[in-house]
């Protein structure tokens, strides 16, 4: 395996036999299986053998998606500085050699943009919590004593989330049987909503940890830190790491009383005083983002893994970091649904001596329907059944939202913004959440929430300089490619309508972007502009305009059909052979 040392092993759990019977059960149920050749691949998927005797399933930024769904990796993830050609930076063609994968095989699609809308209709969908229900039975069967953890980013996304209060989320993540979870998007439900689901749904079911959430009188903590879990006589800590910026990505008004942060000496603390009290293993589960995990593990003594989420960065082979006295393995588990980490430790005489990894894709052909999450599923869509399935339009061309700069989606966002607010410039969050749409789908309303289903929706318009777009625009590339991780906030770069630019992410702060253009002629410093947004982390004013769905909704109906986008990426500098990005 490449770039790994050799005490990860790559492994999984069903027979010959028993993955046979699945897809004879998904035949009978009605569901469409590949070819020959492919089922055999998938047979080879999900033969993951066990091994030692401490089992961690992890799920994390599924945002809120409970069908299966189409999700598009980047071809644009790029790496500079120190992390410049290093996981989670590789695309397409450089991850698919990175980590041994097979071009054109299930795992390929999974991982990467390549040949997406082909493999896309080739394989079929991706997620669903059924089908992940499906996967994480077979696996506990296997694996006694098996704890489900969740990175958080699972209660926001969707439709149904936003419109039942997170409801729809909870109680699937209970059915599913989740044990440990963390959170980032969960606060935007403000810290009544939040304590009031740990209180009332999660207790005594679903432990909530952060370690880094402090009162912001007296700093007490808000969560408990970590839990400690006994499993096949093993004692396994389960540390919590909320998003660290989160009063700062999203509203502070919505979390007023609590502080976050990285809080790494804090991070010590709670890892030291786990072994004190008799903890073998310690596992962190964080929602750091991957390169902020890479840097806390060669800083932290005493964890033995990591499993991150939040720059939803789907890494087929983890990475070992080694620390002052050991080290430490570190991936990420994708988004929307689409992947399950299996994390398998062998721990004698109170230590971790071996460590077996797998991310596994979840393809809805290959793992049949959960009857009583499907039934849930069934349940909390009945009500919106219409509304969310209300064609607005059809997409000739491909949608998605994922890649530091653009995506097509984001860009049809940033039409409407200018169309229907009148507009000269449009500026869209570098949200890395939003599924896809394979050209010829019909464009329904819960494909426009599943872009923009946020407790802020509101549209601005507003009167800015061209300083101030310089401003802006050097703020989110720095948070993007500041050399330092703990710097970075995640996310992607603002995506801009109407306008183009030069960006080159290996300058300093404030010099990486120039050449601000508007209907090819520069956008001049004094001069100002009409620029439409969305999503305020301000809280929202009596002048703030309609909810972005309402924007987009309008836009589509009067296009009706989208015609095939052509992408739009600002110039870029000194990325020559740069393995993050292929355009």
């Amino acid at each position: 395996m490449p770039g790994v040392p050799g005490r990860i092993g790559i492994a999984m759990n069903l027979s010959r036999r028993e993955f046979s019977s699945v897809l004879t059960a998904a035949a009978v149920a009605g569901f469409p299986l590949m070819r020959e050749a492919s089922a055999k691949e998938a047979e080879n998927l999900y033969n993951v053998p066990k091994t030692g005797n401490v089992h961690l399933l992890h799920m994390t930024d599924c945002h809120a998606q409970l069908l299966p769904i189409y999700f598009r990796e980047p071809n644009v993830n790029l790496g500079v500085a120190g992390m410049r050609g290093k996981v989670p930076h590789l695309v397409g063609e450089h991850l698919i050699k990175y980590a041994a994968l097979k071009a054109g095989s299930p795992l390929a699609h999974a991982h990467t943009y390549v040949d997406f809308e082909k493999s896309a209709r080739q394989y079929g969908k991706v997620g669903g919590f059924s089908h992940l229900s499906t996967l994480v039975k077979q696996l506990r069967a296997s694996r006694p004593g098996a704890l489900l953890l969740d990175g958080g980013d699972t209660w926001q996304g969707s439709a149904t989330s936003l419109w039942t209060n997170a409801q729809d989320m909870v109680d699937a993540c209970k059915l599913l049987g989740v044990n440990v979870m963390t959170a980032h998007w969960e606060f935007t439900y403000g810290e009544e909503r939040v304590k009031e689901i740990i209180e009332k749904d999660f207790a005594g079911k679903i432990d909530f940890v952060a370690q880094n959430v402090k009162t912001k009188d007296f700093e007490d903590p808000v969560f408990k830190p970590y839990v400690i879990k006994e499993m096949n006589g093993v004692s396994v800590a389960i540390v919590g790491q909320a998003f660290p910026y989160t009063p700062i990505a999203n509203p502070s008004w919505q979390v007023p009383n609590w502080t976050f942060g990285i809080q790494d000496e804090q991070m010590q603390k709670v890892v030291n005083e786990a072994r004190a009290k008799g903890a073998q293993a310690v596992v962190v589960l964080s929602h750091n983002g991957m390169d902020v995990d890479l840097k806390m593990a060669s800083r932290i003594t005493g964890i033995d893994a990591i499993l991150g989420g939040h720059t939803h960065d789907g890494v087929p082979v983890p990475t070992m970091v080694k620390n002052a006295v050991g080290q430490t393995l570190v991936t990420n588990a994708g988004s929307n649904g689409k992947f399950l980490g299996v994390l398998d430790l062998d721990v004698r005489d109170k230590k971790v001596v071996n460590i077996n990894y797998k991310l596994l894709p979840i393809f809805a052909n290959y793992l049949p329907a959960d009857k009583e999450m499907a039934a849930l599923i069934d349940k909390v869509r009945a009500p919106y059944k219409s509304k969310l399935e209300e064609k607005l339009a059809v997409t000739e061309g491909l949608l998605y939202r994922r890649g530091n700069f653009n995506g097509t989606f984001d860009q049809l966002i940033t039409d409407a913004l200018i169309n229907v607010r009148g507009a000269q410039i449009a500026f869209s969050p570098g949200f890395r959440w939003g599924t896809s749409l394979l050209s010829g789908q019909a464009i329904t309303r819960e494909h426009v929430m599943d872009q923009t289903a946020v407790t802020y929706p509101w549209t601005t318009l507003t009167d800015l300089s061209g300083e101030t777009i310089k401003i802006i625009l050097e703020d989110v590339c720095d948070n993007l490619f500041h050399p330092d991780p703990y710097y970075q906030q995640g996310g992607d770069m603002v995506r801009t309508g109407g306008m183009s630019y030069t960006c080159d992410p290996t300058a300093k702060a404030g010099a990486r972007i120039s050449d601000m253009r508007l209907g090819g002629k520069l956008i001049e410093a004094s001069k100002t502009y009409k620029v439409a947004g969305w999503a305020p982390v301000q809280e929202a004013s009596k002048n703030a305009g309609p909810p972005i769905w309402d924007v987009v909704e309008t836009y589509l109906k009067d296009k009706k059909v989208i015609k095939p986008i052509k992408l739009y990426n600002p110039k870029l500098l000194n990325l020559d052979g740069n393995p993050g990005i292929i355009l």
